[in-house]
């Protein structure tokens, strides 16, 4: 199960929004929650799909929340959305409900019940295309 890996990833992803993540930092968050190498290498993935395709996601969100553009959205939202975007839409074998299921969950965690709401509420949007 990756609910650990998805999680150390959103936070990497919400660190980033705050400055540079460097080597060190990734490594004392897989150290701290005992990742294995398989963890690693999906964080490690999922890190490098949300810097590649940022502006992809951010459009995305924006087109599908009129009343809170990508750029409004709480860091801690877009960081879960754009780790969810990344699974959803390059990321073949997660099925499309448990990313949603996982993003709403680091929401009730992280943020609030109206985030986890409003974030399943646009990654069923993509979903369907």
């Amino acid at each position: 199960m990756r609910t650990k890996a998805r999680e150390v990833a959103f936070q990497i992803v919400f660190a980033s929004r705050f400055g540079e993540v460097d080597k060190g930092l990734k490594s004392a968050l897989y150290k701290k929650e005992n990742l294995t190498k398989d963890d690693i290498a999906y964080c490690d993935g999922v890190l490098s799909l949300v810097a590649e395709h940022e502006e992809e996601f951010a459009k995305i969100i924006d087109n599908r929340s009129l009343a809170f553009p990508e750029s409004r959205l709480f860091p801690a939202d877009k960081s879960i959305l754009y780790v969810a975007l990344a699974e959803i839409l390059h990321i073949s074998d997660i099925p499309h409900a448990v990313s949603i299921n996982e993003a709403a969950n680091i929401a009730s965690k992280y943020s609030s019940e109206k985030s986890a709401s409003f974030i399943s509420g646009i990654l069923s949007e993509v979903q369907k295309g």
